[in-house]
C-alpha cells in the first residue's frame, strides 16, 4: 500500500476529517492492550518493532541482533507472525521447504540468519522456540502484541520519515499515539543517513526519553561493482524509495525504478514486463533481499540481489540491556 504524502505533512483539513476514525484505531489498540495475557517467558526476550506503519529496518536490525548474539554464543531464535504466509504456526521455518507464500517473506529471510518460527500466536512460538533449545527470544514487529511482556523492547524508526505528522492510522502513519508507544521502549533506533538522522533528533527527541541510537544501512561487500552498472530496479517493501536511494548511493546508474505494495506477490506476468522493459533500456534487474525470496529459483538466477547490512553507531546502549539479561558477558 503506498502511503498517503499527506501522513508526511503538517496535520491539515484530511487529517484532521479522519480524526474520528484514528479514535477508534486508538480504542481498539487499547483494547488489545488490556485483552493480552502479558505472557513472561523464562528466557529473555527481545522485542524490535516500531510505531509506523511500512518498513522502518525493523528486519536488518533482527539480523543484526541475531548475528551479535550467535557470535557470543546464544541460541537465539526469532519468532514472527508471517504476515503475507498462509500458515498460522506454530511452525518452524524450513527455507528448502517452505515458500515466502507459506511463511511469509521476512521469516524466510530471517532465517537464513537463525531458527525462525512463525505463530500468529506469539507466545505459543516462543514457547516451542524454547522447548527446541533457544536461549533468547527475538521477537519481530511485536510492539504492538500484548500477549508477553518483552524484556528488552526496541523501536525502529525511519529517520527521514520520522513520526509523520505525529497521528494515529488513518488520519496518519501511526499505529498509537507516540507517548504511550514509547513509554514500553527501552531505545530507539533511527535509521537514515547523519543528515536525516540530525534532522529527526532536532524534531522528534524532546518526545524520546530513552537512549536513541543512531543507524545506517549499508550495501554488504560481496565482490559485486555496483559502479554505473545500469539497473531496473523494483522492490515491495515499505518505503520502495529507500532502496532506490541506497542502489544510487552505491554508484549503481538507476535507469527505471518500479514500486511495489509491501510483500505484493511476484507473478511471471509482472516479472516478464519488468524483464522486457529491463533489455528495452540496456539494464539488469535488480531487487531486495526481501523481494528476493519471493522469487522462482528461475526468475532468482536472472535478477541480482542489493544486501544490505544495519551498522549501528554505538552498540552500548543496547549491549548493556543484553548484559543485564545475560546474554553477553559484563565488561
Amino acid at each position: 500500500m503506498k502511503q498517503p504524502d499527506f501522513w508526511y505533512e503538517p496535520p491539515g483539513a484530511l487529517a484532521r476529517a479522519l480524526g474520528p476514525f484514528s479514535g477508534i484505531w486508538k480504542v481498539g489498540a487499547k483494547f488489545r492492550m488490556r485483552r493480552g495475557a502479558l505472557n513472561r517467558m523464562e528466557i529473555p526476550v527481545i522485542c524490535v518493532g516500531n510505531l509506523s506503519v511500512g518498513g522502518t529496518g525493523k528486519t536488518p536490525l533482527a539480523v543484526a541482533l541475531a548475528e551479535r548474539l550467535t557470535k557470543a554464543s546464544r541460541e537465539t531464535h526469532i519468532v514472527s507472525r508471517g504476515y503475507g504466509g498462509s500458515a498460522v504456526g506454530p511452525l518452524r521455518v524450513d527455507p528448502g521447504r517452505h515458500s515466502a507464500r507459506q511463511v511469509g517473506d521476512e521469516p524466510l529471510l530471517l532465517a537464513a540468519f537463525a531458527p525462525t518460527w512463525i505463530s500468529r500466536d506469539r507466545f505459543a512460538g516462543a514457547k516451542l522456540a524454547a522447548e527446541a533449545g533457544a536461549n533468547a527470544i527475538l521477537l519481530d514487529d511485536g510492539h504492538q502484541n500484548f500477549s508477553m511482556a518483552p524484556d528488552l523492547s526496541i523501536v525502529v524508526v525511519d529517520a527521514v520519515r520520522g513520526f509523520g505528522n505525529g497521528k494515529v492510522v488513518p488520519a496518519g502513519p501511526l499505529r498509537e499515539d507516540i507517548g504511550p508507544g514509547l513509554e514500553r521502549a527501552d531505545v530507539v533506533v533511527a535509521v537514515g543517513s547523519r543528515e536525516a538522522r540530525n534532522s529527526f533528533r532536532r524534531k522528534w527527541k524532546e518526545k524520546i526519553s530513552v537512549p536513541l541510537v543512531s543507524a545506517e544501512l549499508q550495501v554488504l561487500e560481496t565482490g559485486m561493482d555496483w559502479s554505473e552498472l545500469p539497473v531496473l530496479a523494483f522492490a515491495g517493501i515499505g518505503h520502495p524509495e529507500k532502496f532506490f536511494r541506497t542502489l544510487r548511493d552505491a554508484g549503481a546508474n538507476v535507469a527505471a525504478t518500479e514500486a511495489l505494495d509491501d510483500h505484493q506477490p511476484l507473478p511471471d506476468a509482472l516479472l516478464q514486463r519488468l524483464d522486457a522493459k529491463a533489455k528495452s533500456l540496456g539494464a539488469q534487474l535488480v531487487t531486495t533481499e526481501k523481494d528476493a525470496v519471493r522469487l522462482t529459483s528461475a526468475w532468482r538466477r536472472r535478477v541480482l540481489t542489493l544486501p544490505v547490512r544495519m551498522k549501528l553507531s554505538d552498540w552500548t546502549a543496547i549491549d548493556r540491556n543484553l548484559t543485564r539479561l545475560g546474554l553477553l558477558p559484563s565488561q
